[in-house]
């Protein structure tokens, strides 16, 4: 009978890519440790399993390039060459390659080749001893990070490219650390559909709910009993005459009461061994589910260094605690949120050489990924030793954007500064580029972490010595811990990853600071608004206790006190999503199931403070009124084509356009009209667009107009010029197209 190929490719692919994990992560691991034997030793079995495995699949291709590698590694370990920088990067292509590779077998083409140029360079590398430069070889396709992170505990594989191929799970597989481990008892696997896994989970969420509920009901049904005893005893004193007139009726009663209590205390009984046995099904469930976050962290390495690398910034990335797990549906969603908070460190917060030496810091930059548990909860720092974040450029970035008024934007506090970070359209870098600053990161972080997860985000900075970035996550999105509270007979419920602490105070402890209440805790003065008022409930007039119950809750730097009726306890439930038509609902996130099926309303924390904000001071925080009024943009440069296609494309989205054909004519324009944006060329006749920038800002109509510099020059010292001068962004006329250029307008003048 002829061998079946097929029915072993999906695991192939899986092996594969677990080896691909281990050689890339090794060869980040020897850049630190170099001439680690046993590291060494590790990846050249690793090339070499990859090897042999292709080759009994018939791959060709992928057994050609792993073969290539491991000759390369060979000669590592065998003292022949060295493995230098030039050495090392062509085996990072390799890994590229084999991923790509990988990617097309997986989606069902199994004749994919090795890539030529690749395969020479490495046969190069294997054979010549050089200290110089390899020659380099096409780049590759980079791989996703899913598929070139080692797999999870529970790994979770989909193809993404026709045919389709069934998603699926693979059960518990630690990958082996290098140097490989020897080789323990055999783990059976099982290949699941990931979706019945989810129903699963989301199955056992309603159960953790239910009990919940039934777990009130038996506190209710205690209530019930002792009441009933109570009045019981009462009556059976007044009953009691002296004859035997009343005796059955009390003994039929203490029959009851009897009854009533052995089946509470049976009922109670019974939730107690199902607290076990729900608790266990709970925590094996989303054992099955959950992952350590080194799947995200690990692939986050490379993708630094290659970074790092492209911007000429030495910098050493620290991970720690990639062993602290979440779930997979977490994981998935928070890879795209870390990389925009790294691309931004990389770019504008950690400073050059220079600048380092010239502020007494280390040459060598430091950006500090980790994870920990906080409770119940999952905290993760990213964190640099950079510039940190300028509360005066933020300041003035909210200025030239008009985002506020001039007086608002004084008068804001520190931790309402550096939350603006987190608006659309936002940021704080010297200039737009292709890497980051157009403004799409941070906003797009905090809509992840806090609306989509029910997870907040803390930003810790201090000018001059770096920023920190704190995003606390609930473990999992089955059930989510939540304290529900009463304010005027009505049940809320706040996420417990916002909550900082609960105290009763004095109400005499509660001050007044230009029309607001507040409390003084730990040296620190917290704003005091009352919950009935935030969700505008009427609430009837009585007398006050002496003392008030107050919830603490945060989003980023910026704290609240909620004065609450009660704060019934903490419990693990599912939140259900609010229906399409209850979207714009801003003050709930979400709903779940309370007692006798009544609807309890989950709160959005951010909302919540905002609107604390705004009863204080209505209308402090509005977004300054637009003048409705067409823009009008400048383009200079010296081609007639440019100019016509810039200024077709900037009148197709509305703005009045006119033009020049150099600086000089350029400045003889500004003379006589203000503009709203200036777009230039830098190769020009009589006065290049550096030079014109320049005598722009010297102007004071024109210091705080932006300016867009359009142009073939790619490089970094002319991008850096680009700043110098004072441009606001630089797009390179290479990679230039219609949506491009539209974005980065409306990102500076909208």
């Amino acid at each position: 009978m002829a061998f079946d190929h097929s029915k072993f490719l999906a695991r192939f692919v899986e092996e594969a890519r677990e080896h691909c994990s281990r050689i890339s992560e090794g060869l980040l691991n020897l850049e630190k440790l170099p001439g680690d034997a046993e590291m060494i030793n590790g990846l050249f079995r690793s090339a070499h399993t990859i090897k042999g495995s292709s080759r009994m699949m018939k791959l060709s291709g992928v057994t050609e390039l792993a073969h290539k590698m491991e000759d390369v590694l060979d000669a590592v370990r065998s003292g022949n060459i060295p493995l230098t920088s030039s050495v090392s990067d062509a085996l990072f292509r390799g890994v590229d390659a084999l991923l790509a590779m990988l990617d097309r077998i997986t989606a069902g083409d199994t004749s994919v080749e090795a890539p030529e140029a690749l395969c020479e360079v490495l046969s190069l590398a294997a054979t010549i001893p050089a200290e110089g430069a390899l020659p380099a070889a096409p780049a590759q396709p980079a791989a996703p990070v899913a598929a070139s992170s080692a797999p999870p505990l529970l790994s979770v594989s989909s193809a993404q490219a026709a045919p389709p191929v069934e998603q699926t799970i693979s059960a518990p597989a630690e990958p082996a650390p290098l140097p490989m481990a020897p080789k323990g008892r055999q783990v059976d696997y099982l290949r699941i559909n990931a979706a019945k896994l989810d129903d699963l989970i989301r199955l056992m969420g309603e159960i953790v709910s239910e009990h919940g509920r039934f777990k009130r009901h038996i506190g209710r049904l205690t209530e019930i009993e002792r009441a009933t005893t109570r009045h019981l005893k009462a009556v059976a004193g007044k009953l009691s005459t002296g004859d035997n007139e009343h005796e059955p009726l009390l003994k039929a009663c203490a029959a009851i009461q009897l009854s009533l209590r052995q089946s509470v205390r049976a009922m109670f009984d019974a939730s107690l061994m199902q607290d076990h046995l729900v608790g266990d099904l709970q925590e094996t469930s989303l054992r099955m589910r959950m992952q350590p976050l080194s799947t995200v962290f690990d692939p986050l390495r490379r993708t630094v260094r290659d970074l790092a690398h492209e911007q000429g910034k030495d910098i050493d990335f620290v991970v720690e605690g990639g062993d602290t797990e979440l779930d997979r549906k977490i994981i998935d969603r928070i890879g795209d949120s870390l990389m925009h908070m790294i691309r931004n460190s990389l770019d504008h917060g950690l400073e050059n050489a220079e600048e380092r030496a010239a502020a007494g810091k280390p040459a060598k930059g430091t950006i500090n990924l980790s994870a920990f548990y906080d409770s119940g909860c999952v905290t993760i720092s990213l964190g640099d030793d950079g510039r940190g974040l300028s509360a005066d450029k933020i300041r003035e970035k909210a200025l030239s954007k008009r985002l506020f008024e001039p007086e608002t934007i004084a008068g804001m506090s520190r931790a309402e500064i550096h939350n603006l970070i987190f608006m659309p359209g936002f940021s704080t870098s010297a200039i737009i580029t292709d890497l980051s600053g157009r403004g799409v990161g941070m906003d797009v972080v905090k809509k992840s972490i806090v609306d989509e997860l029910k997870g907040t985000i803390f930003v810790e900075t201090r000018e001059g010595s770096g920023t920190t970035f704190l995003l606390r996550l609930p473990p999992n999105l089955a059930v989510f811990p939540l304290f529900l509270i009463c304010a005027n007979g009505r049940t809320c419920a706040l996420p417990a990853t916002s909550l900082v602490e609960m105290l009763s105070v004095q109400r005499e402890e509660i001050i007044e600071i230009v029309n607001k209440r507040a409390i003084r805790l730990r040296e620190q003065i917290i704003p005091v608004e009352k919950l009935t008022t935030l969700l505008k409930i009427s609430k009837e007039t009585s007398a006050e206790a002496n003392e008030a119950l107050i919830v603490i809750i945060r989003d980023g730097e910026e704290k609240l006190g909620l004065e609450v009726d009660e704060i019934i306890g903490r419990e693990e439930m599912v939140v259900k999503q609010l229906p399409p038509h209850l979207q714009n609902l801003s003050m709930v996130s979400g709903v779940t199931i309370g007692e006798r099926d009544s609807i309890i309303n989950v709160l959005h924390v951010p909302e919540l403070i905002r609107q604390a904000r705004e009863f204080g001071e209505p209308g402090r925080l509005r977004p300054a009124v637009k003048e409705d009024r067409t823009a009008t943009v400048l383009v200079v440069d010296d081609s007639i084509n440019t100019r016509e296609i810039e200024k077709s494309i900037l009148e197709a989205y509305g703005y009045l356009v006119d033009t020049a054909e150099d600086g000089q004519d350029a400045l003889e324009k500004i003379g006589a009209t203000l503009y709203d944006l200036v777009i230039t060329d830098v190769e020009m006749p009589r006065m290049d667009g550096f030079s014109f920038t320049e005598r722009l800002r010297a102007d004071d109509r024109y210091r705080h107009v932006p300016v867009i510099i359009v142009t073939s020059r790619e490089k970094d010292e002319d991008k850096r010029r680009g700043i110098q001068v004072g441009a606001n962004a630089y797009i390179v006329k290479g990679a230039f197209d219609q949506s491009n250029l539209i974005e980065t307008v409306r990102n500076l003048i909208g």
